[in-house]
Parts: structure tokens; sequence; C-alpha cells
């Protein structure tokens, strides 16, 4: 690389928050007076005038650059203008993250929890933060140039609303002062501040003004106005000063939907509104009175809704945690019984319990009554609860205020909320205080943050876009058959789940709130179908012409008689269907019912798991019930690339304590971990499957070493190499992973493992044989000398092999000569034809017998080694053969005739 393309290795650097504003860019020029060796990095913005002034005239003034285009590794100081929050500077991520790196900030805006650790921060409430850099510059006795003052003086100008904000404080006049002093062009500043509106801007504007909204919080007014658009609209927040102005508005949020993002604009002239409280809720920033967030992943309305929810919360201090919250509360030590929790939410009339620390208050966990009572009936009535209590929890501290309890109790659907100081627990929040509480205030309360509210998803026209046309004929009739008949029917589980992920799924199970098995009748009947019934489950599979062929279930509960039993099942609603489910992500149903068709029933958080990409858990027992549903989760995380949340993973390694996996019958095993070893990702499930030592609790001798380990990863990519071939015939990738998972056990263990997993007899003999051969070929392999023996021994080797047991040695073998070999015999060997047959022989005058199979046994070796590939030429070495064995015969005969002369 030539020096003059070389980036620039700064040792400083200067930046400012995200959407830089005009205080923003002064503050970064202002700063480079300070530190005249460094390169500001300038971050973007998003108002047009700024932009277009910055390109036009600040670029070619100040040493500007872009992150890109810096090599960051010398720098050792990064100074930070008006802003301190980590992620309004995320474009420097890299220094921040940087060990030892030194930072200096300059920022006139309130603290954040997020604030960056200093070396040396300058913070002061004025009006600006250029502002405060000027009177670092007055201290230090540096001037500015007549450009330099003119920026500097839009950044104090914008920021204290041309010095008519309350914000504005006598420093801000002083550094006016000083500017103009300077050579400040007011002109600029005018010019810049002050601009005629374009015609879409005045749209826009018109849009806010008929959209405004008055809301009253206890005497206080705040306008909330909308526009939406596909297109960023440049100077918002101009247009929200200009609203402003013309409505003498004391308070104000302004909400822009600009292409999949949500731009908050707020404004205060009311000291019990601190805006910048609210927006920080949304990521964003900025001051008590001047505050701005962008909101990514959230409807216009669901903005809205958390925005008024969080007003109500804020301007009514005096609703607490302390002043709902249940007190003293009914504590258990979490080294009690399942039992003894049961007992005491009985005696009490509790529906859950906070679980504290031994011989303290602390809280560490919570435990519902269900959860106890079902584990008792169970038989786990003396294992501790501290197994199956929720780890997984929020607790707030008794000053939170109605919001962040609401958005826990409701947003977050945590029933039970401990109340904590430090480590003791002071009372609780139950779902019921709360609604107590919102009856009480509904009057005043904002729509948004009452319980229960209407909030389907209807997602018909997502389906349209992702299901076939005939798919989506097939469930609107099944819709309107279930009205005819007046029931209500639902698609259910992966099939939904897959829709929201955007995955092909044409698996559909419905459930009927009704008689299911007389549903698949009717619906067999009309679309031509054949009907198989289970009576004792109340379900059907419906199979059509086309090979299509739907479940059929009717809405159940399944209760287990015993920990590992196949469930019983009892009717039901949709909800309680749902909640038998295996994860969150599963429980979810879409409505198939005219007029509602389309509508998805989210009860238990799917829609949020999947969004934050977590495997969840409806219930605490429910590995106990189904331990096969541990197989799943690791099958469904790799999958879709999740995670298995912390809660479900303390069930599962409970439930691998308890060895229920013993509990269970080997078919069921069996099954779940074909479709594991069924996989696309499958090495990555075995891992995870070795990782949380599942293989082991399927069978000790199922825990693999590094050398199996170091196998199954050749295995897959002799696999995938295979596939890709598109070869005849496929292999079973059953079988084939199954012998790299048990490569070195013995005969008896291998069978005792084969028998665990409910081989039949024939599976059980197939794969013993096949393990046999594999090993006397292994054996005759390892004799194998590249340039002393030929290709032909291995093919005869090989050739007496399964497909899956040649992948295997391919994938076992570390020489790689012998894995070049095998992989010829399976793409061009084994399928390579011989051009001669018995009826040549026979022409050639060979007889039928065991010749027969030994001269084509040494044509073969010929044409495998290259010596024979042509008609003729196998030919001609027949002959020569055949003549040859007739020699030795009339050989043979002679010396039988002298024999007999002698005697």
């Amino acid at each position: 690389m030539s020096a003059a393309s070389e980036k620039p290795r700064p040792k400083t650097i200067i930046t400012a928050h995200a959407n830089a504003d005009f205080d923003a860019l002064a503050a970064m020029i202002a700063a480079n007076r300070l530190y005249p060796d460094a390169v500001l990095i300038f971050p973007g913005s998003q108002e047009k005038n700024l932009r277009n002034y910055f390109i036009q005239s600040t670029t070619y003034l100040f040493n500007f650059k872009a992150f890109k285009d810096i090599d960051p590794s010398d720098v050792e100081l990064l100074v930070i203008v008006d802003t301190r929050q980590k992620s309004r500077v995320s474009h420097v991520q890299t220094l921040l993250d940087k060990p030892g790196i030194r930072i200096h900030v300059f920022d006139h805006h309130p603290d954040t929890d997020e604030d960056v650790e200093a070396e040396y921060s300058r913070v002061v409430n004025w009006g600006s933060t250029t502002t405060i850099i000027c009177h670092e510059l007055m201290a230090k006795g540096i001037e500015p140039t007549i450009e330099e003052a003119t920026v500097l003086g839009l950044g104090v100008f914008e920021d204290t609303g041309s010095f008519t904000f309350s914000s504005t404080t006598p420093e801000d006049f002083a550094a006016g002062a000083w500017l103009r002093k300077n050579g400040m062009d007011l002109g600029v500043i005018s010019d810049l501040l002050s601009r005629d509106l374009s015609s879409d801007q005045v749209r826009v504007l018109s849009e806010l003004i008929e959209s405004a909204k008055t809301h009253d919080f206890h005497s206080i007014e705040v306008v909330v106005a909308e526009v939406s658009t596909e297109e960023f609209i440049s100077d918002f927040a101009y247009l929200v000063h200009k609203f402003i102005d013309m409505e003498n508005v004391r308070v104000m949020f302004a909400l822009g939907r600009m292409g999949d993002r949500i731009h908050i604009v707020a404004r205060s002239r009311v000291g019990d509104v601190n805006v910048g409280y609210i927006c920080s809720f949304f990521g964003g920033g900025g001051h008590g009175y001047a505050a701005s967030a962008t909101v990514k992943d959230k409807t216009l309305s669901e903005v809205r809704d958390e925005l008024l929810a969080l007003l109500y919360s804020h301007i009514n201090p005096h609703i607490t945690a302390a002043t709902i919250m249940s007190k003293p509360p009914v504590v258990i030590e979490s080294t009690r019984s399942m039992a003894d929790a049961a007992e005491l939410m009985t005696r009490y009339g509790l529906k859950a319990v906070p679980v504290v620390a031994p011989g303290g208050r602390k809280c560490v966990g919570v435990l519902d009554h269900h959860t106890a009572d079902k584990a008792v009936g169970h038989g786990l009535r003396d294992v501790p609860l501290a197994e199956y209590m929720l780890v997984d929890f929020l607790t707030v501290p008794a000053d939170a205020d109605l919001h962040t309890v609401m958005e826990i109790v409701i947003g977050k659907r945590q029933r039970f909320l401990p109340v904590v100081e430090g480590d003791k627990t002071l009372g609780v929040i139950t779902r019921t205080d709360m609604v107590n509480l919102l009856v009480e205030e509904s009057a005043r309360i904002p729509e948004a943050m009452l319980p229960d509210r209407k909030r389907d998803r209807n997602i018909r026209s997502v389906m349209r876009q992702r299901l076939p046309g005939s798919i989506l004929a097939l469930l609107e009739q099944a819709g309107m058959l279930a009205q005819e008949l007046g029931y209500k029917i639902y698609a259910v589980g992966g099939f939904v789940r897959d829709i929201l992920l955007a995955r092909p799924n044409l698996d559909i199970d419905l459930v009927v709130e009704g008689d299911g098995i007389r549903f698949a009748r009717e619906l067999a009947k009309v679309r031509q179908g054949r009907v198989k019934e289970h009576q004792k489950f109340k379900t059907a599979v419906v199979v059509f012409p086309d090979g299509q062929r739907i479940d059929v279930a009717t809405a159940r509960l399944e209760y287990y008689e015993y920990p590992t039993a196949l469930p019983t099942v009892e009717l039901s609603s949709i909800k309680l269907d749902l909640y038998r489910r295996d994860f969150t992500i599963n429980a979810l149903a879409l409505n198939l019912t005219p007029g509602h068709f389309g509508q998805l029933m989210d009860f238990f958080g799917a829609q949020r798991d999947i969004k934050e990409k977590v495997i969840r858990v409806l219930h605490s027992l429910s590995f106990v019930e189904d331990p096969t549903r541990i197989l799943r989760a690791v099958r469904f995380e790799q999958r879709f690339n999740f995670r298995i949340d912390g809660q479900t993973l303390k069930l599962i390694k409970n439930a691998v304590q308890l060895n229920l996996f013993t509990k269970l019958t080997g078919i069921r095993l069996a099954h779940e971990l074909q479709l594991i070893l069924n996989e696309d990702n499958v090495l990555e499930n075995l891992n995870r499957l070795q990782e949380l030592k599942l293989l082991a609790a399927i069978h000790p001798q199922l825990n693999q070493d590094a050398e199996r380990l170091r196998v199954l990863m050749e295995l897959h990519k002799v696999h995938t190499w295979y596939t890709l071939l598109y070869l005849e015939p496929p292999a079973s990738t059953w079988r084939l992973y199954m012998l790299g998972l048990t490569m070195g056990v013995d005969r008896e263990q291998l069978e005792d493992i084969c028998r665990r997993l409910s081989f039949t007899e024939r599976d059980l003999r197939d794969f013993l044989d096949l393990r046999d051969h594999i090993g006397e070929a292994l054996a005759k392999l390892m004799t194998w000398q590249d340039g002393q023996s030929s290709l032909s021994d291995i093919y005869f080797v090989l050739d007496k092999l399964p497909l899956e047991g040649a992948l295997f040695l391919m994938a076992r073998s570390r020489r790689e000569v012998m894995r070049k070999n095998i992989s010829q015999y399976l793409t061009r060997l084994r399928s390579q034809e011989m051009l001669i047959d018995g009826a040549d022989l026979k022409l050639l005058g060979l007889r039928d017998g065991p010749s027969f199979a030994k001269v084509l046994r040494k044509v073969r070796a010929a044409a495998v080694d290259g010596a024979a590939t042509t008609r003729e030429r196998q030919l001609e070495l027949a002959k020569t053969l055949v003549e040859t064995l007739r020699t030795q015969g009339t050989g043979e005969q002679h010396q039988g005739r002298e024999g007999r002369r002698r005697s």
C-alpha cells in the first residue's frame, strides 16, 4: 500500500452523538481548538439543512473524517461532546471497548445510567455544550476565527432557541457576546435557523396539527401529534418548533414514522414534565425541556401507547410500588420441600410465594401454587423447591413508579412481582393488585395501560405473502366449515410459528373448539379426502387426493398420570390447549373463523420470544411430564439459531439429575434422536447434547470422547459432500451418525444401546452386522499400502459394505490417500458397469461354474485399476484368462493320467 493511500492514524479523535444537531457540530469544532492535533469524526445528521451546510462549508474548513476512513489502532484519547451515553456514540464502539483508552467528555445533558466512565469530565447544566467549551477557550485565551465563531454561534443559538428557552443561562449570553466580538456572522445564522417551509414540510406540519390530541394528566396538558410517511422528513425538529410556536403548546411529543423507524421529538416548558427522562425509555435522551429518540421494531400505535403510559406514571409520582404492594409478604426458604410450599400456599390462600435464601429475607426465586401442586402429584413432594422455583424473574424497589410495575406485571406478564430493598423482601405485587388499582383509577388512566386490552394481531396479509394459494384456500374453507358446524377452529403450533419466521412449513395442525373428529369427517367429505381417527385422543388425520395432510385435534387439556406417561385428554378451551404445548414459540394459535381469519392468539408471549430468539417452557414441570421435550428444545435451538433461556436450562439440568430419561420408552427416545440426526445442522445438535450431558443420559456409552467427536465432525463433512453430489441411493443419516455415536463400543454394549432405543430384531441384526462388516473392512484397509496395493483391493473390500459403511470409513480414516480412494469408489467405481458378462464367457467356451466368478472378478479388477477400460480390452483379457484356465485344466488331467499309470 502506498503512503498516499494509507489511512490516517491519529492519537486523538473528537466525536459527538448520532443524529448530530448544530450544537454537536459546533462543540466538536470548538473542542478541536482545545485538542489541535485531533481528527474530528462526524457521526451523521438527519437535519437536511445541517447536512447541506456541513457538506458545502465545513468539510473543507475543518479536519472531518468518517470513522471508517481512519485507522483507530493508535488512538489513545477519545473526546466526546454533547453526550455521554454509550448508545448514542455506537459509531466509535470499537474505541469504547479498547483497553486503556482515555476518554474526555463535555456535555450539558443530565446524568444517565449508561454514561461512559471518563478520565476528564466537564458537565454543566447550561443551555448548550458549545457554551461550555467557549468558556474553556476564553479561560485559555484561545480566540476563534470568523468561520469558527459563526459555527459555534449556530450551536448556541439553536440549543437556546435564540436565547428564548427557559434553560438559557447567563453563561450562554456571555458566550454569544464573546463569539460576536470575534466576528460571528448573524446573517448566516439567521439564514440557517429561520427558513421558509417547503411544500412537503407544509404538508407534514398540517398532518401534525390535524392529528394532535391533548391529554390531561393531573391538570397538565400534553399534546401528542403523529405523522406517517415512507420517506425521511427533513428538519422534523424544526417543524415541531413551528407547531409549538403557532399553537402555544406547553408540552409536546411529536411521533414521526419514517420508513421502518419512529422518530420522537419532545419539548416541555413545564418543570413537572421531564421529556429527557421520558425519551430515555425509548433509547433516546436530552434535557428536561428538549429531547428526542429513534425507535425500531415497534409500530406507531405501540410507541404512542407506551408514551401515554409513561406520561401517566411520570406525572403521577405518588403511585409507587410501595403504595401498591401487599405486606408483609409470606415467604418460604429455598431448602424447604415442594410439599411444604404447597401446604403453605393452601393455608394462606396464595397463588405464589417469594422464595428466600436460608436464614434471610433475600428473594432468590418465585414458586407458584399450581407448580407445587403438580410436583406433589407427580411424586416429587420431597424434592427441594429450589429445583423448580422460577429463578429468571424481575423485582422492583419500593420507589419504582407505576409504569415500571405495569411494564413487568402486564407488559412482560410476570403475574407475581417481589418488592425488595437490598437483601430484604418488603412485599409483593400481584396481577390482582394491579387490576384493582386500575379499576379505581380507570377514569384517569390511559387505555393503553389497561389489562387485557384487545391487542390480537391479524396476519392475514402475511399469510397471503408466505403461504401457497392452495394452502390459504384450504384454511379459509376449514374456517367456513367450522362456522357451519357451530365450532371455532385454529391453526396452531409450528405451522403458525414458521409463518412468523418466514420458513416453509406445510405441516398443518388444526384445533377445533368442538368435535374435532366430526369436523375431520366433514372436511374429508367436501374435499374428497380420507380420515384416520384416534378416538382415545379425540384426534384425526385427513389426507387429501393431492397428498396434503392435516392433523385435527379437539381443544384439550392434557394431564399426565405420572412423569413420562402419555397424556390423558379432557375437553378444554384453546388457551388451555396451547398451555399443554412444549415451548412458548409453539403455543400460538391462528383463528381461521370467518370474520376473524388471520387473528393471532398469543397468550404466553410467543411473539416476544420469537423476536428475542428464546426457547422457553410454559411451566416448571414441563420436562418432568415429558423429558423428550428436552431433546426438542435442543433441536429448535439449533434449527432456528435461538437460545434456551436460563430458567429452561436449569430445568433441563434438574431433569437429568432426576434420571427422568430412564423412565422413557426407547421408541420415544429413538424418535426424537432420529429427528435430531436428520437435522441439517446435526453436528451443532450433537455438540449441544454432549454439552448438556444428554447423550449420556440416554445411555452412558453414548458419552462422546475427543476421537468420537472428531469422527462425527468428519462424518458431517463427508455426508454433506455426498449429499451435494446427488448420487443414488441417498445415505441414511440416522444409521450414519449412529455409527459415529457408537464408535469404539463393544458388541455387547452396542446391543444394549440398540435395545434401549427399542430397535426391532431385524434392525438390531442389520446394525450389528453392519458394524461387524465395517470392522472386517477396516482390518483389511489398514494393511493397504500406497504403491504396493491396487485400487481394486479397496474396491472389493468396500463393495461388500452398505453405503453408510463406506462413508463411515472415509470419515474415520486419517490417511488422505485412503480417503481419496474411497471417494473414487463412491463417485465412480461403485457405479462402473462391466462391459462384458457371462454370455461373452460362454462364447469363449467357458462352462458355468466357479470359474465364471473368478474370470469376471479379475476382469473387474483390471477395469478398476485402469488396465481394461474398453470392451475390446476386457474381452481380450477374458479370453486370456479362459485359455489359461483351459491349459491349467488340461495339465491337471495329464498329471492325473500319469499318476494312475504309476500306481
